[in-house]
């Protein structure tokens, strides 16, 4: 039996699933249990409440316009908890649809504008008859730390205030193909277009956001075994 318990929310898992992105959490739970603890995860979709008290990680994936535009209705109720929760310093995965629905707007494939909750400061247009596609490596500026995956997107994201991006292009196209970012980062959230899904080739994500979700839980106890765990390269 795992010694530590962190609680995930999937926001709109059963909506937002399209490109397979659910993997980012068999991921965490994986890397999760290499450091003796156990990742419950619980839906949360159009019929529940969220409540930012009551987990400790977060994971928003992406989906198609027709599924995006009925979160975007419903994540507005949601909005004051979100917010909570990530201002909480509390580490939370949002890939493509998640990650435009937490900025101010984005633009569908048809050029309609739908609202975020703009917790976050980017908005996000569209491309006439393109999409950026294929294999992506980009450097944080941070950490030094490589990430590789692979990039399926229209939308062209542009980061605001307070945002810095995920990294550098070294190669592929990125949030907009103009600023060579990819990806945002604020607090302990982190964005991204990668999919593949981007914690299969990127444990060392994974790791950061579980140390960081329990320090938050368990301030009081040493996680220097965790912290010395040595994620293997998987690409």
């Amino acid at each position: 039996m795992a010694k530590y318990v962190l609680n995930l929310a999937h926001l709109y898992g059963d909506l937002l699933n399209t490109y397979g992105d659910v993997g980012n959490i068999l991921e965490l739970q994986y890397y999760a249990k290499q450091m003796d603890t156990e990742i419950q995860t619980t839906v949360i979709s159009t019929e529940n409440d969220f409540h930012a008290d009551d987990f400790d990680l977060a994971f928003f994936g992406g989906g198609q316009d027709y599924e995006q535009v009925i979160v975007s209705k419903d994540i507005q109720n949601k909005k004051a908890e979100i917010q909570k929760f990530i201002e909480a310093d509390k580490p939370m995965l949002a890939i493509c649809g998640g990650y435009q629905l937490l900025g101010h707007y984005y633009l569908s494939a048809q050029g309609k504008k739908i609202p975020g909750i703009g917790v976050l400061n980017h908005y996000t247009l569209n491309q006439n008859n393109n999409r950026f596609i294929g294999d992506i490596t980009i450097k944080s500026e941070d950490t030094g730390e490589v990430y590789h995956g692979f990039e399926n997107h229209n939308g062209m994201t542009f980061l605001g205030d307070g945002e810095k991006p995920l990294g550098t292009v070294v190669s592929g196209n990125g949030n907009n193909d103009q600023d060579n970012s990819e990806g945002a980062i604020y607090k302990q959230t982190y964005c991204s277009y990668f999919h593949g899904p981007v914690l299969t080739r990127n444990g060392l994500l994974a790791k950061r956001m579980i140390l960081k979700a329990l320090h938050n839980k368990y301030p009081d106890v040493d996680f220097t075994t965790q912290e010395q765990y040595e994620v293997q390269p998987t690409f």
